[in-house]
């Protein structure tokens, strides 16, 4: 019985920690990599912050379009969180180890981050085309209840959605000295890879995460487009048309800035692990960080009340 038990101890093995890669290869230089990102996490953090308070402080902003721009701000502010401590302490310090169940905790909140966030951006896609094809029950449809349930459903569905995954990779076993991750952060696909074991339920609950939020929402966005461009050319004035698809430029940007990486992130991981690292890691830094940096721009830009607002909140005024 002795030896049976201690067989099974040797042959169940977690590494105590996993070293991240990241950009690896250009050790020589990552003081100076490190500036850029600095920055990004920075503007990031400082933009979508800024939108928080833009939209809490300026009463003619509490509106549906605003309150769900306001959970993507901080949504892109928790995601933009989830990975700073990694791959900042991997540029500044070299320190690029990160101990297994921590690793857990970060893949679990990074993946529950991007699905709520497919999900503010189904939820803005029907708020558009409740604004556009029915403006005058706008306000009687998205009411402040609807709202509120509309939100707690998005945020109740990530974490239950994404629940089993960290007991999933926790019941693998690893093989003693494979613990090397791509990147500066914990990405499923990158982790049950390393395993030592059958990998099936893992590869078929994360198809399953991403079709039915990667897959799933995507087409219900372009649907609902779908239908307000129908709306919209039936319109008769021109001027009326290009008013009400000016509307939804902002989000349809924020759409492709945030699936176009995403997308390409999960291709390359299911289909493209031959190509060279430094390709692999520079799309999920783009993934990670660009949508949540270009999200505030593109609305300071495209959206007069919130450029205002947010000027406001840069002067130190509040709207009455």
């Amino acid at each position: 019985m002795i030896p049976s038990q201690s067989y099974v101890n040797i042959s169940f093995f977690h590494p105590p920690a996993f070293l991240m890669l990241g950009i690896s290869g250009l050790e020589a230089i990552l003081g100076w990599i490190s500036i850029p990102f600095s920055a990004m996490y920075t503007a990031a953090l400082t933009g979508n912050g800024l939108i928080l308070l833009a939209v809490k402080r300026t009463p003619n902003l509490h509106q549906p379009m605003y309150y769900f721009l306001s959970m993507l701000a901080l949504n892109d502010v928790g995601l933009t969180l989830s990975t700073l401590p990694t791959t900042l302490a991997g540029l500044w310090f070299d320190h690029r180890l990160i101990g297994f169940n921590a690793c857990l905790v970060q893949m679990f909140f990074l993946h529950s981050f991007s699905v709520v966030e497919s999900s503010v951006l189904l939820a803005m896609s029907f708020d558009r085309f409740v604004a556009i094809s029915n403006p005058l029950r706008y306000a009687a449809v998205l009411t402040n209840n609807v709202i509120i349930r509309i939100r707690l459903a998005i945020v109740a569905h990530a974490p239950l959605c994404l629940f089993p995954v960290p007991f999933f990779i926790k019941g693998l076993n690893f093989c003693p000295g494979n613990n090397f991750l791509s990147h500066s952060f914990c990405f499923h696909p990158d982790m049950m890879r390393k395993a030592c074991a059958d990998i099936i339920i893992n590869i078929n609950y994360g198809l399953y995460v991403v079709v039915s939020t990667g897959g799933i929402d995507p087409l219900l966005i372009v649907l609902s487009y779908t239908l307000i461009l129908h709306i919209v050319m039936g319109l008769v004035s021109p001027q009326e048309c290009i008013r009400a698809l000016n509307t939804c430029v902002s989000h349809i940007l924020v759409v492709f800035v945030f699936f176009i990486p995403i997308i390409t992130m999960s291709m390359i991981h299911r289909f493209g692990r031959h190509q060279p690292h430094i390709v692999r890691a520079l799309v999920a830094y783009v993934y990670l960080m660009v949508p949540f940096v270009l999200n505030p721009i593109i609305y300071n830009v495209k959206s007069k009340p919130i450029r205002e607002a947010m000027f406001r909140v840069l002067r130190g005024k509040v709207q009455g």
